[in-house]
């Protein structure tokens, strides 16, 4: 399984809730709503999930075992901060071109 698009979408609004991620696998599957939130030990991926009628939230998409969690979370997490990353610099270089 190669995870062959990362597609994210910054929030704006202050909270916990810091992205929302899609990601394509093998070019032929896509898995949406992927949420990147900002944790007590730091930022971790959430799957995308569904109230159920308990009223607890259960993931309606996600892997079956943590060796494939951990390589799309490590995967997700770098794209993230790259991202952060280049927009900082932008923000920089504009800063000082003004």
């Amino acid at each position: 399984m190669q995870i062959t698009d990362v597609r994210i979408r910054k929030v704006e609004k202050e909270g916990k809730m810091k992205a929302v991620v899609s990601i394509t696998i093998d070019e032929e599957f896509v898995v949406h709503d992927i949420k990147i939130i900002e944790g007590e030990k730091g930022l971790f991926i959430a799957m995308p999930s569904r109230k159920a009628a308990d009223g607890e939230y259960r993931d309606i998409a996600h892997p079956i075992n943590s060796d494939t969690r951990e390589r799309i979370q490590t995967l997700i997490l770098g794209r993230y901060r790259e991202t952060v990353a280049a927009e900082a610099r932008e923000e920089s270089e504009n800063r000082a071109m003004s």
